[in-house]
């Protein structure tokens, strides 16, 4: 008999991505959402929420971070004993403590898919995992469930502080520097002018503006991105300064101890190759 898991939040990007997913690995699948009509081949609509938790052995929160915390109190209580509550949120300091609340019938998985929806396979995909109460037996399910995926382990308090420059600065910067191409009225002519930086840059700026307006406000409402992102503006800040005063020593020295320590970890040259086989490949596709 086929292992049941049931979706909530079926309807967004994530949710369906998830039902494929779990149909192609032999999983009955119970979908429900309340915001977004749903209609996949071969999954189950459950009438409510409730009606979805009730016989799954598996359930996997695609929902809003902010009503998550508020959905494992309503759905925990319900669940069978012995099944496994999954929270996949991009913020895990309140979803961390919800989850340790839980009735000790039900098992949390605490995990952070650090893909999005546009994945082919979950082989080599990065996955963190938040321990809550027993990290060993959650890891394990965990890596039975994503089989191939690279499995990082973070206490939630970490994960916040991390996740917000891997995601919350790179999509405050994005957002923004989206805001400037949405009032350039020759973006035409900028594209025809622009190389390999510019074409990079914007392809991955208008990838992050295909996210849920919900999602991105998630990403930079983190916290923990106000340390990073006012550093961020005061580097700026402080540029901008020293290009007005003609500060050139100043500026030539930033940018020398960035590279130098960055280079401590990473290969520069290396990296740049791969940018330009990046554009390279994009262009032949275009």
């Amino acid at each position: 008999m086929n292992k049941t898991i049931s979706i909530l939040g079926i309807g967004g990007k994530m949710g369906r991505w998830f039902a494929k997913y779990f149909l192609e690995n032999g999983f009955e699948v119970i979908g429900y959402d309340i915001e977004e009509e749903f209609n996949i081949k071969s999954v189950i609509k459950a009438n409510s929420l409730v009606g979805a938790v009730l016989k799954a052995e598996y359930v996997i929160l695609c929902t809003p971070t902010r009503r998550t915390p508020e959905i494992i109190r309503l759905i925990a209580k319900e669940m069978k004993r012995g099944s496994y509550l999954i929270e996949i949120s991009s913020q895990k300091s309140k979803t961390s403590v919800s989850l340790a609340k839980m009735p000790s019938k039900i098992n949390p998985i605490c995990i952070h898919p650090m893909f999005g929806p546009g994945i082919k396979k979950i082989k080599g995909q990065h996955i963190i995992s938040i321990p809550i109460k027993d990290a060993k037996k959650e890891l394990t399910v965990a890596k039975s469930l994503f089989v191939g995926a690279n499995f990082v382990t973070i206490d939630a308090f970490e994960h916040d502080k991390k996740i917000a420059v891997i995601l919350g600065l790179t999509h405050l910067i994005n957002i923004t520097f989206a805001n400037i191409l949405a009032k350039d009225d020759k973006i035409s002519l900028t594209e025809k002018m622009s190389g390999t930086t510019f074409k990079v840059q914007k392809i991955l700026t208008e990838s992050i503006m295909t996210e849920s307006p919900e999602l991105i406000e998630t990403i930079i409402s983190n916290p923990e991105i106000r340390r990073v992102a006012e550093e961020f503006w005061k580097d700026i800040g402080r540029l901008l300064t020293s290009i007005q005063e003609g500060k050139s020593e100043e500026i030539l020295t930033y940018i020398k101890t960035s590279r130098d320590k960055l280079a401590k970890n990473s290969n520069l040259e290396n990296s740049y190759k791969k940018l330009t086989t990046m554009v390279n490949s994009i262009e032949k596709k275009a």
